[in-house]
């Protein structure tokens, strides 16, 4: 029996309930993507405001940027030789944008599996939504924290958990742990009760990611949290510039001791060559931009909410209260099937199936950007 066999079978057993997955080589061109020869709407990118594709912006970014200054790796940790000026010109545009301290990683599941780890200790009982992404599940399972989730923004479920654990002497502090917009269904998290429920509780902190926020919700776009007033109201606000900002890395916005807690508990940031210069000259540079583009955003909104109106009329469930729009279908055969006669059609949407998601609500995620047009999504649609 070979060593491999035990591999060969789980690939089979993937394989034969349709959740294989495989890498497919692609051409991205602006709004449309290219495989195998076929050119289709792309409606699976992550680009809300469809800035990875605009050749202008990259030419002014260059124009401003001398080729001296064009570092494209930092060969080593911030803590050693990395700690180039992008990094913290980066950083404190974010503080001046959200009014506290910033702090930089490589990655959004960087950012998770190192910030929870870091901060929970056996003393801290963290509260995990149900449905957070697997990098946050991660980050706490890597920490000595004791965890508990409470069911999918069921924030009475949590009051019942809050009060279980608030008088117990051996906890110290209770860290709940949530996503603004979740990344499967869409929906999000009412942050402003959330901030109530979290100002009935001293020992209380909260963790609250923004990657499928920043940028397209808030005046400027600084996420729900802004939208909903609650900015200085959440001890861990993350994120991640990897979807709307049309760049790369994670962020967290905290008070000015967190940051300096990290920068010597925080594992995955002090044994990581950091992120080239080049790339957080970029980020700033865009971020900049973003902070104006309140039409995108509204466009964005719009064609969000048409089509949820559109699916949920076919009769499919959907969650959504955002650019993310899950068509629920059950089985992953099912999702596998649909997603290929779309894209027949022209229209790139992925099958989303287990484990990424619970077993038998295999779905299509469609995930808009500001280039699509209301006609677009009509057309696809009607293919439902």
């Amino acid at each position: 029996m070979s060593l491999l066999d035990h591999y060969a079978q789980q690939l089979e057993q993937l394989k034969s309930t349709a959740n294989l997955r495989q890498f497919q080589s692609n051409l991205q061109h602006g709004r449309t993507i290219q495989i195998h020869g076929q050119r289709m709407l792309n409606l699976s990118s992550n680009d809300y405001l469809g800035l990875a594709s605009d050749v202008s912006l990259r030419e002014e970014f260059f124009d401003l940027t001398p080729a001296a200054e064009r570092r494209m790796s930092a060969s080593s940790s911030r803590l050693l030789t990395g700690n180039f000026r992008e990094y913290e010109q980066l950083e404190t545009s974010l503080s001046q944008a959200f009014g506290r301290a910033a702090l930089l990683f490589n990655s959004g599941y960087h950012m998770n599996i190192g910030i929870l780890p870091a901060l929970a200790d056996s003393k801290t009982l963290i509260l995990a939504d149900k449905l957070v992404h697997a990098s946050m599940i991660d980050g706490i399972r890597l920490s000595s924290a004791k965890a508990v989730r409470y069911r999918h923004n069921d924030l009475a479920h949590l009051a019942r958990l809050l009060e279980q654990y608030n008088d117990d002497a051996q906890i110290e502090r209770i860290i709940v742990v949530t996503e603004s917009i979740f990344s499967m269904d869409g929906d999000e998290t009412d942050l402003a009760a959330l901030v109530q429920l979290k100002q009935r509780y001293p020992k209380v902190m909260l963790y609250v990611d923004e990657a499928h926020a920043i940028g397209v919700r808030g005046e400027r776009g600084l996420g729900c949290a802004e939208q909903y007033a609650v900015l200085e109201q959440i001890d861990f606000l993350v994120g991640t510039f990897g979807k709307a900002l049309a760049s790369v890395g994670g962020y967290l916005i905290s008070h000015p001791l967190i940051r300096d807690y990290l920068i010597n508990r925080m594992r995955p940031l002090i044994f990581s060559t950091a992120q080239p210069p080049l790339n957080m000259a970029w980020t700033r540079f865009m971020f900049q931009k973003m902070l104006q583009m309140q039409a995108q955003r509204q466009h964005l909104q719009q064609i969000s909410q048409e089509l949820k109106v559109q699916v949920e009329a076919k009769g499919y469930a959907c969650p959504s209260t955002s650019q993310i729009v899950p068509v629920i279908l059950g089985e992953s055969e099912k999702a596998v099937q649909k997603a290929q006669q779309l894209q027949q059609a022209g229209f790139y949407i992925m099958p989303v199936r287990p484990p990424t998601v619970p077993q038998n609500s295999s779905r299509l995620r469609i995930c808009l950007t500001a280039q699509i047009q209301s006609s677009e999504l009509a057309q696809c649609v009607a293919l439902l």
